[in-house]
């Protein structure tokens, strides 16, 4: 067991604002009590050293995972899931995530938001829950089942906004749902995200002056940018309030195109958008009774892609890889950004007093070599 009152040192520590050389990060229980000079810990205290080289930074925030260590969600809403697929991607320096139902029937999206009031936040790593769809557009369903697809229900609205400990994130098509839908989500506190949407440009902003803030991978399966109809892309990336999530894996969306996307005027979010291999041993699984195969990079669906086997500090190198970004930038990316967007940047994604201490050691080729969530390793 970790100590309650401990230190983590490492060559480079980055607070999720500014990088701290040869400097530690000072814990007692679960928060993040200071960031010293390593010759400036406390005598007597534990440390944990890092090697040589070594980066310490938040611990990546993940919003999209549908699955992981060899478990799909849709396949398994249960508080026992729910910590499988938190423990799988937490080996791969994702300490916080929202577990994803993608579309399902009504008695499905009951049973994933009664899994998570039976963990009764009992599981720090697991923040809430995405619920992507059923509220979607048949036009852009991607790998969802268009049979499923379906206007809200009154029911619906009561079991989205009743009281659940965590975030609860629903991503819908903003053309699909009844005009006072979205600011009743937004007003129980749910955060409410575009994505498998046709949506206009107008429609878009329409719904962002109602509470919409986010966009699910951005670029995919949703109206193109096109000269006069600028649709939801351009409202994402002209807003300074508007959080887009982008997967970057070079599969889905074309290194180009996120490079734009990261010159926007909004906030980028890594996510991952991944299903269970991520984390496991199998290189298949069902999805909707049909076998979906992980093959050169790809989760492929008759064809089509079926979510990514990418994880979060792949996603980061990738970013400084394809893209050029900066190391702190990428990080930002995958950890303040999503803290923010769920409305947690107060408690997660950075290091600094009296945050959780929610840590990645990253080793200097940025492998992930520890995590600790809410302080315990």
């Amino acid at each position: 067991m970790t100590p309650i009152r401990h230190a983590v040192a490492a060559s480079c520590v980055f607070d999720g604002v500014r990088v701290h050389r040869h400097a530690a990060v000072v814990i007692d229980g679960t928060r993040v009590t200071a960031i010293v000079a390593r010759a400036e810990v406390p005598r007597g205290l534990a440390v944990h050293e890092l090697p040589d080289g070594g980066w310490l930074a938040p611990g990546l925030i993940d919003v999209q995972v549908n699955g992981g260590g060899d478990v799909l969600f849709n396949d398994a809403p249960t508080a026992e899931a729910l910590r499988t697929i938190a423990a799988a991607h937490r080996k791969l320096g994702t300490t916080a995530l929202l577990p994803t139902l993608i579309t399902d029937t009504e008695e499905k999206l009951a049973a994933a938001l009664a899994a998570l009031d039976r963990l009764g936040g009992t599981e720090p790593a697991v923040l809430g829950l995405h619920l992507e769809g059923p509220f979607l557009s048949p036009e852009k369903p991607g790998v969802h089942d268009r049979l499923l697809l379906r206007r809200p229900s009154e029911r619906d609205a009561a079991l989205i906004t009743a009281a659940h400990p965590g975030v609860v994130l629903v991503t819908l098509a903003p053309e699909m749902v009844p005009a006072d839908f979205i600011q009743r989500l937004a007003g129980a506190g749910v955060r409410v995200a575009l994505g498998h949407s046709m949506a206009t440009y107008d429609q878009t902003r329409a719904a962002m002056a109602q509470g919409l803030t986010g966009f699910t991978h951005l670029f995919n399966a949703m109206r193109p940018l096109r000269s006069r109809e600028p649709g939801p892309i351009a409202a994402a990336l002209e807003s300074p309030d508007a959080f887009y999530g982008l997967i970057a894996d070079g599969i889905h969306v074309a290194p180009a195109m996120l490079r734009l996307a990261m010159r926007g005027a909004g906030h980028p979010v890594l996510v991952s958008d991944a299903m269970p291999p991520v984390g496991g041993s199998k290189k298949t699984f069902k999805l909707y009774g049909e076998t979906v195969e992980l093959r050169d990079g790809r989760c492929l669906k008759s064809g089509t892609l079926a979510g990514s086997c990418l994880d979060l500090i792949t996603a980061v190198r990738n970013c400084m890889e394809m893209l050029g970004a900066p190391l702190t930038h990428a990080l930002q990316w995958a950890s303040t950004n999503p803290a923010e967007f769920l409305g947690l940047g107060s408690s997660l994604g950075k290091l600094a007093p009296g945050y959780r201490a929610d840590m990645v050691a990253l080793d200097r080729d940025l492998h992930v070599i520890a995590t600790w969530v809410a302080g315990a390793a």
